[in-house]
C-alpha cells in the first residue's frame, strides 16, 4: 500500500496519556469526522476501537499503520462531549483513554478476540495428538472457528496457551484476531401474504384448496385478512397466531408453502406503554414561592441550591421546571445517586412526561444503553428527559438546557474505582457550563462545601422550610441502649421503647423502616476461648458472617469460606458472633413478629435488575410490614404509609476515622428520619445509641443543620480541610510492604521539595492496610484555596513522571484521587 498523505489522531480506551496517529487514504479522510469510531491495530496483533480526534496531513515522526476499518457512518460523540471528557481527564489527573472507557457503553468499544481455526490443507495424524490437543482438534472439525474462551470450557482449564502453541507448532491450527459486534438490534417478526397470491384468481384458488384439506391454515389466512382490514399496521406473527388460535407449526407450514412471507422490523427496546401524560399537581404557596425564587436565582447564577426539608415537595418543583425546559425544546438531565431512587421516581415522572423520558444506568442491559445513547445523540422525542445515575452525564446531549442533581450531598456521586475518579455533581456543573445550561442542586442536608458556596454567593440559594401539606417533621427520640442493657430492657438488639412503638405502629396498620448500616448477619465472629477472629486471607479485615449462606465473607475482595464449627487457632467450638448486621435484624424480627411480612434492602438482596422495583412496589402496595435496610433507605425514597423509623445503632456511623464522619452521620440519620410521617400523621423516629449526649445526635434530634454546619466549618478551618483546602489523595499499593513504604516516603519528600505552601498528611496506612493482597499507604496533599490548583497538579505530575522512571518502584501501583470524598 502506498503511503498516504492523510492521517488521523485516534484516542484509544487504554490508560495512556497520548493519542495515536494512523494513516488513511484520501477517500477515508473525506469520510472521517471527529467523534467517529475506527478499528485500529495496536501492539503486535490486537485491534481496538478508537475515536477520531482530528483528520490532518501532518506527517508524524514515527512510522504509522493503516486503520483496519471505519465503524460509523456519522460521529457517535459530540465535540462538547470531547471537551467535557478532556476537562475530566485534566482535573481528576487521569488519562483521556480512561475517561473514554468509562463514558462509552461497552458495546461501542469493540476489541479483537482470539479465534482458532484449522489449517484447511493440513492432514492430521490423530495418534500424534495428546488428549487435550485431540479434544480441540475434534471440536474444530465440527465448528469452523472457536473462541479461546470456548476452548477453556471444552478442556475445563483456565490456561490453554501451551496447548494452542503445540498445535500451532504442528501447523494444525491458525489463530486470528476477530472483532465481534456486541450490540444486537431488537427485531420483531411480521407476517404478510406472499406476492404469489396478489391477484384475485390465485387467491381464490388457494382458499378453495385450503377449504378442502386444511381448516387451520384457512383460519390463519382469514384472520390475516380481517386484521389487515381493521388495522393498516404490520401484523406481528405472535398477534396473528393468538388471534387465529393456532400453533406456531401452522404458521411454519404456510411459510414453507410460500403462502405467507415473514419479514423483520427493527424495534427500540425503550418503549413507553403507559397512559397519556397527566396535568402537573398544583403547588403549595411555599412551593410556588420557591419556584419563583429559583427562576430569579437562575438570572444571576448558573447553579443554584434548593435547600428543602425532607418531604417538602422538591420533586414537584423539579417537575415544573422540567416542563418549562421541555416546552422550550431543551433536553433535561435528572441525576440521582442510587438506582433504587430511579425506580420510584420513573413511575412518577412518566405520569407527567410519558414517552419523553428515558432511563440510563448500569442495571439496564448493554443493548438498552446503546439505544438510549443513540436516542440522545439524535435528539429523539423519547430522549428529552434523561433520568440516571452518575454515568448519565457522559451521554451525547445536543441541546442540554437543565441539569438536576438530586440529593447532591450523597457520596455515591463520587466514583472511587476505577479511574476516572470524578465527582458527578461537580462534573455536571462543568457540563452545564459547556452547554450554557442551568444546574439545580437539591438536598435536605446539603454538603458542607455546597452550602458554603451558596452562602459565599457562588451558587444561588433557595430555602423550602415547610413540608408539603404543612405536615410536621417527625418527632426524633434518642434511646440510651447502655442504660437499657443495665436495666435488662433489651430483647436481642431491640430496646423496650422501640418494640413498644413498633407494636403501636403495626396495630394502626402502618409500616416500619429499620436502619442498620451493615449488611450480613454479624461483622465479627470471635472465639470466646482465645479471642481470635477469622480473617480474610487477602485483606487485613475480619470476615463477616452471612447466616443465609452459612458462610464468612470479605466485603472488600469477596473471599468467602463456610462457617467453621471450631476455632482454627485453638480448636475450641466456642465461636460467637459479635456486632449487628441487617440479616441478623431480619432474623430477630421474624421471631418477634412471626405473623408480619418482613423484607430486607441491602446489596445482598438487590443484585437483580428488577429487585428494586419489586421491593418498592410491594412496600407501596402495603405487602411489607417491616423493611430492614442499609443506607439505601436514606436516599430520598418516598413511602406514604411509614409512621416509624428505627435506627438500630447510630454509634458505628459516628466513630469512623474520617473528617466527614460527623457531617455524613448527620445527613444519613436526618435523611433516614425523613422517611417517616410523610402524609398527614406525624412520624416517629427512634435512634438507639450508647451515647445519646453526642453533639451530632443532639443536633439530629432537634433538626439543627445550621448549627452542625457552623461547628463543622470551624473544625474544617482549624484542621485545613475542604472547603478551605482542596484534597488530593495519593495511594501507593504493592505486595511488598517495605517497598510500598519506601516509595511513599520518596514521593512525599520529592513533592515537598517541588512545592511551597502545601500541607501534607502522611504517608500513613489506612485503617484497612491490606486489600486483595496489596499493602496500602496514603499520602494526603492539602492545597489552600489561595494557591492555584493547576500549579500544584503540575508539581505532582513532575514528581509522578520521575517516580515512574525509577526501576525499583516499577511494580508500585500509584493512584491519584482529586477532591477525595
Amino acid at each position: 500500500m502506498l503511503k498516504s498523505d492523510y492521517f488521523i489522531d485516534v484516542l484509544l480506551p487504554i490508560p495512556l496519556k497520548q493519542s495515536f496517529t494512523y494513516q488513511v487514504n484520501q477517500e477515508q479522510a473525506a469520510t472521517l469526522q471527529t467523534g467517529m469510531r475506527v478499528a485500529v491495530p495496536f501492539g503486535k496483533s490486537k485491534i481496538y476501537t478508537g475515536i477520531v480526534l482530528r483528520v490532518h496531513q501532518q506527517t508524524p515522526e514515527y512510522k504509522t499503520k493503516p486503520i483496519d476499518q471505519i465503524l460509523d457512518e456519522s460521529p457517535i460523540i459530540t465535540l462538547t462531549q470531547l471537551k467535557h471528557w478532556q476537562w475530566i481527564a485534566s482535573y481528576y489527573m487521569c488519562t483521556f483513554g480512561e475517561v473514554l472507557r468509562a463514558a462509552l457503553p461497552n458495546a461501542f468499544l469493540l476489541e479483537s478476540e482470539t479465534v482458532v481455526q484449522l489449517v484447511s490443507t493440513k492432514e492430521v495424524d490423530e495418534k500424534t495428538l495428546s488428549d487435550d490437543e485431540f479434544l480441540v482438534y475434534e471440536a474444530l472439525i465440527h465448528q469452523s472457528k472457536i473462541h479461546v474462551n470456548e476452548i477453556k470450557s471444552i478442556l475445563n482449564k483456565n490456561k490453554v496457551v501451551g496447548i494452542l502453541q503445540k498445535l500451532l507448532q504442528k501447523n494444525i491450527i491458525e489463530i486470528e484476531e476477530t472483532i465481534f459486534e456486541k450490540y444486537t438490534p431488537k427485531l420483531k417478526r411480521y407476517i404478510k401474504l406472499s406476492s404469489n397470491y396478489s391477484s384475485e384468481e390465485t387467491l381464490r384458488a388457494l382458499l378453495e384448496t385450503l377449504s378442502a384439506r386444511a381448516n387451520k391454515q384457512k383460519e390463519v389466512l382469514m384472520t390475516l385478512f380481517m386484521m389487515q382490514a381493521q388495522n393498516k399496521k404490520p401484523i406481528g406473527s405472535i398477534e396473528l397466531q393468538k388471534k387465529a388460535n393456532v400453533t406456531a407449526s401452522v404458521l411454519k407450514t404456510l411459510l414453507k408453502k410460500e403462502v405467507l412471507e415473514e419479514y423483520y422490523i427493527k424495534k427500540d427496546r425503550i418503549e413507553y406503554q403507559g397512559k397519556a401524560p397527566q396535568m402537573l399537581k398544583s403547588l403549595s404557596e411555599k412551593q410556588e414561592q420557591a419556584l419563583t425564587n429559583i427562576k430569579a436565582s437562575f438570572k444571576t447564577h448558573q447553579t443554584s441550591l434548593l435547600y428543602g426539608v425532607t418531604s417538602s415537595g422538591k420533586t414537584e418543583i423539579y417537575v415544573s421546571l422540567i416542563k418549562e425546559m421541555l416546552e422550550a425544546g431543551k433536553q433535561v438531565l435528572y441525576m440521582l445517586p442510587e438506582i433504587a431512587l430511579t425506580t420510584q421516581l420513573i413511575s412518577r415522572l412518566k405520569h407527567y412526561f410519558g414517552d419523553k423520558l428515558s432511563v440510563y444506568h448500569s442495571k439496564y442491559s448493554l443493548n438498552e444503553r446503546v439505544e438510549v445513547w443513540n436516542n440522545v445523540l439524535y435528539n429523539k422525542p423519547k430522549a428529552q428527559l434523561i433520568v440516571g445515575v452518575r454515568s448519565s452525564l457522559f451521554l451525547p446531549f445536543k441541546n442540554l438546557g437543565f441539569i438536576i442533581v438530586d440529593e447532591e450531598h450523597e457520596p455515591s456521586y463520587k466514583q472511587y474505582n476505577p479511574a476516572p475518579r470524578y465527582h458527578a455533581r461537580d462534573s455536571a456543573i462543568v457540563l452545564a457550563r459547556l452547554h450554557q445550561a442551568k444546574v439545580l442542586l437539591g438536598s435536605a442536608t446539603p454538603a458542607i462545601e455546597t452550602y458554603f458556596n451558596a452562602n459565599e454567593g457562588k451558587y444561588g440559594l433557595v430555602r423550602l422550610s415547610e413540608r408539603y401539606g404543612k405536615v410536621l417533621l417527625p418527632e426524633i427520640e434518642l434511646v440510651d441502649i447502655k442504660d437499657k442493657h443495665k436495666k435488662k430492657k433489651m430483647t436481642g438488639h431491640f430496646s423496650d421503647r422501640l418494640l413498644e412503638e413498633m407494636q403501636l405502629a403495626l396495630s394502626n396498620n402502618n409500616q416500619i423502616l429499620l436502619f442498620q448500616n451493615r449488611r450480613g448477619f454479624s461483622p465479627v465472629v470471635e472465639c470466646t476461648t482465645c479471642g481470635i477472629s477469622p480473617q480474610c486471607k487477602n485483606c487485613d479485615v475480619s470476615l463477616t458472617y452471612h447466616k443465609f449462606k452459612n458462610e464468612l465473607r470479605c466485603h472488600y475482595c469477596g473471599y468467602h469460606i463456610p462457617m467453621p464449627h471450631s476455632c482454627s487457632a485453638c480448636g475450641s467450638p466456642t465461636l460467637d458472633t459479635k456486632g449487628l448486621g441487617t440479616e441478623q435484624i431480619e432474623t430477630e424480627l421474624k421471631q418477634l413478629f412471626p405473623n408480619k411480612s418482613i423484607a430486607r434492602m441491602d446489596q445482598d438482596t438487590m443484585r437483580r435488575k428488577n429487585a428494586y422495583s419489586k421491593l418498592i412496589d410491594a412496600l407501596e402496595n402495603q405487602e411489607i410490614d417491616i423493611l430492614v435496610g442499609t443506607q439505601m433507605l436514606a436516599k430520598g425514597l418516598d413511602f406514604r404509609n411509614i409512621s416509624l423509623v428505627g435506627v438500630m445503632n447510630a454509634d458505628n456511623l459516628l466513630n469512623f476515622p474520617d473528617f466527614r464522619a460527623h457531617e455524613r452521620s448527620f445527613q444519613l440519620l436526618l435523611q433516614v428520619a425523613g422517611r417517616a410521617g410523610r402524609t398527614e400523621e406525624r412520624g416517629k423516629v427512634l435512634i438507639q445509641t450508647y451515647n445519646p449526649y453526642h453533639q451530632i445526635l443532639q443536633q439530629v434530634s432537634a433538626n439543627k443543620y445550621e448549627e452542625m454546619y457552623e461547628e463543622q466549618l470551624q473544625h474544617r478551618y482549624q484542621f485545613k480541610y475542604p472547603p478551605f483546602y482542596r484534597l488530593i489523595k495519593i495511594t501507593f499499593k504493592d505486595k511488598n510492604f517495605s517497598k510500598v513504604q519506601k516509595a511513599s516516603y520518596w514521593f512525599a519528600e520529592a513533592l515537598k521539595k517541588n512545592t511551597t505552601g502545601i500541607e501534607f498528611l502522611g504517608p500513613e496506612s489506612p485503617p484497612v492496610g491490606r486489600v486483595r493482597n496489596l499493602f496500602i499507604i496514603n499520602l494526603m496533599v492539602k492545597i489552600p484555596k489561595n494557591k492555584p490548583l493547576k500549579q500544584a497538579k503540575q508539581a505532582l505530575a513532575v514528581v509522578e513522571k520521575t517516580f515512574l522512571t525509577i526501576k525499583e518502584f516499577s511494580s508500585i501501583k500509584l493512584i491519584m484521587d482529586v477532591d477525595f470524598y
